[in-house]
């Protein structure tokens, strides 16, 4: 129990979202839910989202921000716990204390495992604790807090609102056990606001022996699934919405009776159910939201964006049912009706080839989604093709982000100075040979978490031209133009990539104005140097992961060459292995001080990219980097995601409500550490050649019949840790400085 006295008495995670039961902040919208006021959030076992259901931490998180649902479940001594299923397992402790397993029939169906009603509570009370039911979520709670029981939490002086769902009542009573007067003796000492069941014979049991504040509400399963009192599917049985009202007030459905999803994962057309169900007077309440749960690709992995879909519409549902209730509350406070500010913050959107979560990156269909999704920067990473054309792609290897593999295998090649291992290369082909391959979608969370497959290959080439006279024409606040490997393609392929960046910004007269910023990025302090003479230019140093302990130089080096720097966002706050925030460095403190703009990469919203003090949700990382982080602008590849939490009055940590940003450290500090993972081992110091990248090589002419060998290319400041020759940058080595000294 140590952990969890440590947890009362320091706050763990983010603070408590204002929900939307606030109403003097709330904007004074009609609702279309039925009652006309705004939807309910209701929240499985408490915030199971992190902690396992019905923890006292879960609890305490979701209470004022959300009804408390509880899967009841009975013992045989007629014992009341909370927990979702048939069984024990999964979700308790119990297989410690008996390992002996038994097999029930179970609405037609052989159940195995551990069931409440062989034990008595005292036997639960005493010797089973909760654990974590979601094998993907934090397990460091597991063990610690009992089951919790169902008077115990009533009993309380401040108990939450209480939604108690019945659970498998038919093999309750088949047992001995009669539900229906536990549940009616449970309803005169207690004031209970909601009483579910899937199960249509007890519903009728206690309706009209229920206090008339508590509503009645049927839960129906899976379209399929057969409903033990009428023996008929639940998908026959919402057909007749007039008979479910002669004894509920209101439905539970799982969230697909609403919007159906497709077997490719696509959303199909929305059914009308809500509307039909409000017309009989019936309540109408969808589950199964978590934002761990993959549900549609048409939500790019964004929960809020989910929740939208569901009260955001014509008509809306009267409650969501959820594991992450903070999320579903600040999508009801913070982002439905359209709710946002007059003008965006200053903090900049920088899209990651585009909109790369959505479409292939670095396509036409990337570019323009972006900034229909408002993204301030656009950007391009130069590569060039073998007779000198300027084009956009994340990477000079065409491998992952096209179908080169199917056309251009036998042109593969191994550059051990750009990379360890061999690829098919932008600069071994040409621009028509190029126009022949289709773009490729990245899955950069890996085949798992695969993004809009059905656009996996749509989309065209841009060339720099092409996208230049794209931002001019959308009128975007600016562009940002990666530079990488400039001395390699000088060297080794008389490729001047300096000159075709300068040239193509000339041509469409960029450096001619000052309406649309103008960022040139790189690695390479050399390359940066090339734009220094026009003064409309911002030069941005970017910085790949750190990995290695340095002395700190000045900033005053860096600011010769860059007026900004671009950092991966591990280094302004840090993580553990476990996915946890372990603290906020000084670094952008530090570059600020010195006039030095700042940016972090990469932001994603697939879930598995966030730390779990996030809450599975991207906008509280999102808040943390902004409001905690205070950066001046950041790199994502869902710019919708980022623009909706910017324009959001939400995002203002001073309005009432607000999405306050993670504590980093605080989750860490109550976790013992003999059960987290063991931290890595640290990567081996590297010597520090250098601070300042040499001049680029001059471009060979690959034409000559004799031309002399080139010298070796020397890798900029900031290449792969892979080179043996590599050499840290200025910045990477401040980075690491401001790590050692802020670190805990």
């Amino acid at each position: 129990m140590l952990l969890h006295a440590t947890m009362a008495q320091k706050r763990a995670l983010p603070d408590k979202p204002i929900g939307p039961q606030v109403p003097t902040v709330i904007p004074a919208h009609k609702w279309s839910t039925l009652s006309g006021n705004e939807p309910l959030v209701i929240a499985r076992g408490g915030f199971t989202g992190l902690f396992p259901e019905g923890s006292p931490d879960a609890i305490g998180l979701s209470k004022d921000i959300s009804t408390f649902l509880c899967n009841l479940q009975l013992t045989k001594d007629t014992g009341a716990y909370c927990l979702t299923g048939t069984t024990l397992d999964n979700s308790t402790t119990i297989a410690m204390f008996d390992p002996k397993e038994n097999t029930y029939n179970i609405n037609g169906n052989d159940v195995k495992g551990h069931f409440s009603l062989d034990y008595t509570g005292a036997q639960i009370d005493q010797n089973v604790s909760v654990n974590q039911a979601i094998f993907s979520r934090p397990e460091f709670f597991d063990g610690v807090s009992p089951v919790l029981n169902v008077d115990a939490l009533l009993e309380d002086k401040a108990p939450p609102k209480f939604w108690l769902n019945v659970q498998n009542e038919a093999f309750y009573t088949q047992h001995g056990i009669k539900v229906a007067d536990i549940v009616l003796e449970i309803l005169k000492v207690y004031q209970i606001d909601f009483v579910s069941s899937s199960e249509i014979g007890f519903l009728k049991s206690i309706n009209g022996k229920s206090n008339k504040a508590t509503k009645i509400i049927f839960q129906l399963l899976h379209a399929t699934d057969v409903e033990p009192t009428t023996r008929q599917p639940y998908g026959d049985i919402v057909k007749d919405l007039l008979h479910i009202k002669s004894f509920a007030s209101g439905i539970m459905v799982p969230k697909e009776y609403i919007w159906p999803v497709k077997p490719d994962r696509y959303l199909g057309l929305p059914t009308t159910l809500v509307a039909d169900a409000h017309k009989f007077g019936l309540e109408v309440y969808a589950s199964g939201f978590a934002n761990d749960f993959f549900s549609s690709y048409n939500y790019s992995y964004d929960p809020t964006a989910e929740y939208l879909q569901f009260i955001d519409k014509e008509v809306s549902v009267d409650g969501l049912v959820t594991d992450f209730p903070a999320t579903a509350s600040n999508a009801i406070a913070c982002f439905a009706h359209n709710n946002t500010l007059p003008q965006k913050g200053p903090t900049l959107i920088i899209s990651n080839n585009g909109a790369s979560g959505v479409y292939p990156g670095s396509t036409d269909l990337a570019y323009n989604q972006a900034i229909a999704d408002g993204a301030d920067i656009i950007d391009c990473s130069v590569q060039m093709t073998k007779d000198g054309i300027a084009f956009c792609s994340d990477s000079v290897n065409l491998i992952g982000s096209t179908t080169a593999m199917t056309k251009f295998m036998s042109r593969s090649s191994n550059v051990p100075e750009l990379e360890a291992k061999s690829g098919i290369f932008s600069f071994d082909l040409t621009w028509s040979e190029i126009q022949t391959l289709k773009p490729q979608i990245v899955n950069t969370r890996g085949n798992d978490f695969p993004r809009n497959p059905a656009d996996r290959n749509s989309g065209k080439f841009v060339t720099l031209p092409e996208f230049l006279e794209l931002a001019k024409a959308k009128a975007v606040a600016g562009i940002m133009i990666n530079i990488s490997n400039a001395a390699y393609l000088a060297s080794k392929k008389g490729l001047d990539i300096v000159g075709a960046v300068s040239t193509a910004l000339s041509n469409a007269s960029f450096d001619k104005q000052s309406t649309q910023q103008v960022l040139i990025q790189s690695e390479d302090s050399s390359v940066l140097s090339k734009f220094k003479d026009i003064p409309s230019y911002k030069r941005v140093l970017l910085v790949g992961e750190i990995i290695s302990d340095a002395p700190r130089p000045t900033v005053d080096e860096i600011k010769k060459y860059a007026d900004t720097v671009n950092l991966p966002k591990t280094s302004v706050i840090t993580a553990t292995t476990a996915s946890l925030l372990s603290g906020v460095t000084n670094v952008v403190k530090e570059l600020k001080d010195a006039n030095l703009t700042v940016f972090v990469h990469t932001l994603r919203n697939e879930y598995t990219s966030l730390a779990f003090d996030y809450w599975s949700d991207p906008n509280i990382e999102i808040a943390t980097y902004v409001q905690t982080g205070r950066v001046d602008g950041f790199v994502t590849d869902f710019p919708a995601t980022a623009s909706r939490y910017l324009r959001s009055p939400c995002s203002d940590p001073k309005h009432v409500p607000t999405i306050l940003p993670a504590q980093p450290g605080e989750l860490l500090s109550t976790i013992p550490a003999e059960i987290l993972p063991p931290a890595g081992a640290p990567l081996p110091v590297l010597e520090v050649a250098n601070v300042v990248d040499p001049p680029l090589p001059a471009v060979v002419n690959l034409t000559r019949e004799a031309t002399p060998a080139p010298a070796a290319v020397t890798p900029s400041s900031t290449a792969s840790a892979n080179a043996s020759n590599f050499v840290l940058s200025l910045v990477a080595i401040l980075v690491l400085a401001m790590l050692s000294s802020e670190h805990h």
